[in-house]
């Protein structure tokens, strides 16, 4: 009786730490890392140069090689023609999402603020497809 006992306690202990275990190694499974989309940050600080596509859409370079657009929720006049914007992170330092900044712009009645819908990092295809004028 005292071996059923004893042997009893050793397989709910064995299952016990077989549960404790499995989720942790799903957790780290490389096909579970590898459908998760990498997030993509940047700060504003390390934009160096801008290009606009048209009135809804900014190019901007993000140190050397890096270049990413910004969609903005609407027009933002004179995007187009100016030669200096600033970006304005909001909330925190780092910009990862269109929610976390706003592009200022000046104008003849002053500043314009443009709120960004959607931010995302170009391919080095996207960037070589992208027209001369949109290349920041």
């Amino acid at each position: 009786m005292k071996i059923a006992v004893n042997v009893a306690a050793a397989v709910l202990g064995l299952a016990a730490l077989s549960l404790t275990t499995a989720p942790a190694a799903v957790a780290k499974s490389p096909v579970a890392d590898a459908a998760k989309p990498k997030r993509q940050c940047f700060w504003a600080r390390q934009v160096n140069n801008f290009a606009a596509e048209g009135d809804r859409v900014v190019n901007v370079r993000v140190g050397v090689k890096d270049i990413y657009r910004m969609e903005l929720f609407g027009t933002c006049p004179e995007i187009d023609w100016t030669q200096r914007i600033a970006i304005v992170s909001r909330g925190g330092s780092s910009i990862c999402s269109g929610l976390d900044a706003d592009l200022i712009v000046p104008s003849s009645i002053g500043p314009q603020r443009c709120t960004v819908r959607n931010i995302r990092k170009l391919t080095p295809e996207e960037v070589a497809a992208l027209p001369p004028k949109a290349k920041p």
